[in-house]
C-alpha cells in the first residue's frame, strides 16, 4: 500500500495516510485536491521490506525530516507532500511501484530507488523518455553513469571502488579475493574495482541474493591464497557470510574489506564478537564537518534515538532539491523541473545551507540564483547526472564501526 508523506509539522510528519489519491500529474499543474493552493505531490520507491529495507528506513526518516523543513517554509504557500512505494528491494516490485506512481498517479518527479539494479529497471522501463525527472537516493553502481538522465544523489562507486583498491594495496596486499551480489550494483562496483586494483585477483565470482546459505562462495575464496577478501554485497548475505567464515575457522585467514552496502548495525547484531576484527569499509559520507549536516544530525537524533546514516542525509536531500526545483519552475511538470533540477545546486549561484535560505533567494531570482549545499556536502550535478564525491572509511574496532579515514573524489 502507498502512503503519503506531507510533513506539515513534526507530529503530523510521522503519521502516513493511507490510500492513493491523485494530486499531481506530469503534464499540467498540480490541483491537489485543492486546486491551485493544493499540495505538490512527488513520488518515491523506497525499499521498505527485503534485503535493502535497512536502507529504506533510514530513508524515509531523512525523508520525514526533509518534509518537515519544506512545509515550515511551504512552496510558495503550497506544501509539499511524498506518496511512497515499496520496491520490496526487487527489480519487478520496483518497476510496478513506479509504473503506479507515474501511469496512475501521474507525479512528475520521482525520488527512487534503494538498489542500483532497482533504479536503472525503474528508469529503462518506465521513466526514459518521458519528461518525468528520476532522482535516485541510494544507487552507487558505475553503470547509471551511462545514463544522463537518470540523477543520483549518492556518489558513482567508481569512486568507492578506487579508494577500496588503494586502500587494499597500501595495506600490503598483492592479491584479493573477491565475491559479489549478482545484480547492477555488484557488477558495477566489482569491475570498477577490477580496472583500479594493481594487484592480482585470484577470485571473482558473483553469489546470488537471498541464499540461505553462501559456504560453497567461502569455501572457494579460502581456497586461493589471498591476503585479502573483498564483499560486495547486501548486508543479509554478508551477514551470513561473515557467520559461515568464522564457524569454519577461516575469518582469520585474510583480511576482510567491504563496499558500503555491507555495513549496518544489523550485521554486527547478528555476526560474533571478533569475527569482523579489522575489517575495513569504504562508504559515501556526509559532510559531517558542515553546520547543516550537524543541525540535521541533531534533529534526527532528537527524533529517532540514533545518528543518520549517509543515506539519511542522501534523502533529505533528494528531498529538498525536489522541492527548490518545484519553486524554480515556471510549471509543476517533468519538462519544467528537468530544467530546473540540476540548476538549483550549481557552484554559480549563492550558496545557501537550508531550504529556508534557498526559498529566500529563489523569492527574488530563479535557479541559476541558487547553490543549494546539501546536509550531504555540495552536490552540483555532472553531465551524467552524478554528484560530488565524498567517502569515509570505516574499521570495526571491538565489534564497532569506528571512522578512521575521510576520501574525496571527482
Amino acid at each position: 500500500m502507498a502512503e503519503k508523506w506531507r510533513g506539515l509539522n513534526r507530529r503530523d510528519v510521522l503519521k502516513g495516510v493511507g490510500g492513493a489519491g491523485l494530486v499531481a500529474t506530469a503534464g499540467c499543474i498540480d490541483l491537489g485536491g485543492g486546486g491551485s493552493s493544493g499540495p505538490y505531490t512527488i513520488g518515491m520507491v523506497d525499499s521498505r521490506t527485503g534485503s535493502l529495507s535497512a536502507f529504506g528506513q533510514r530513508n524515509e526518516r531523512g525523508m520525514n525530516l526533509a518534509l518537515t523543513d519544506v512545509n515550515d517554509v511551504g512552496i510558495d504557500g503550497r506544501d509539499l507532500e511524498i506518496t511512497v512505494e515499496d520496491s520490496q528491494s526487487e527489480q519487478q516490485a520496483g518497476v510496478s511501484a513506479a509504473q503506479k506512481l507515474v501511469n496512475q498517479d501521474e507525479v512528475p518527479f520521482l525520488i527512487g530507488a534503494v538498489g542500483s539494479g532497482v533504479t536503472l529497471a525503474i528508469y529503462q522501463s518506465v521513466i526514459q523518455n518521458t519528461d518525468v525527472v528520476q532522482l535516485s537516493q541510494n544507487s552507487t553502481s558505475p553503470q547509471l553513469t551511462d545514463y544522463p538522465g537518470l540523477l543520483r544523489m549518492s556518489p558513482t562507486g567508481r569512486t568507492q571502488s578506487s579508494a577500496l583498491a588503494d586502500i587494499i594495496s597500501e595495506d600490503g596486499h598483492d592479491s584479493v579475493a573477491v565475491t559479489w551480489i549478482n545484480n547492477d550494483y555488484g557488477s558495477g562496483i566489482a569491475d570498477a574495482f577490477v580496472e583500479a586494483y594493481d594487484g592480482e585477483i585470484v577470485y571473482n565470482s558473483s553469489h546470488n541474493q537471498g541464499e540461505s546459505s553462501y559456504s560453497s562462495v567461502i569455501d572457494q575464496m579460502s581456497n586461493e591464497d589471498a591476503g585479502a577478501w573483498l564483499f560486495i554485497t547486501y548486508q543479509p548475505e554478508f551477514t551470513t557470510m561473515a557467520q559461515e567464515a568464522y564457524s569454519s575457522g577461516v575469518n582469520e585467514q585474510a583480511a576482510f574489506y567491504g563496499a558500503d552496502s555491507v555495513k549496518g548495525t544489523d550485521v554486527l547484531n547478528n555476526t560474533p564478537e571478533g569475527s569482523l576484527e579489522g575489517m575495513k569499509i569504504v562508504a559515501p559520507s556526509a559532510a559531517v564537518d558542515q553546520e547543516n549536516y550537524q543541525a540535521f544530525a541533531s534533529q534526527f537524533e532528537d527524533e529517532y534515538g540514533e545518528a543518520p546514516t549517509a543515506w539519511s542525509a542522501y534523502t533529505y536531500d533528494c528531498v529538498v532539491n525536489a522541492a527548490l526545483a518545484i519553486q524554480a519552475a515556471d510549471e509543476f511538470t517533468g519538462s519544467a523541473l528537468t530544467d530546473t533540477v540540476r540548476e538549483v545546486t550549481r557552484p554559480s549561484g549563492q550558496e545557501v545551507f537550508t531550504f529556508e535560505e534557498a526559498s529566500d533567494v529563489l523569492s527574488d531570482g530563479d535557479a541559476s540564483d541558487v547553490d543549494y549545499q546539501g546536509v550531504s556536502g555540495p552536490i552540483d550535478f555532472d553531465e551524467n547526472g552524478d554528484p560530488v564525491a565524498y567517502l569515509q572509511v570505516f574499521t570495526v574496532t571491538d565489534h564497532e564501526y569506528e571512522s578512521t579515514n575521510f576520501v574525496s573524489a571527482e
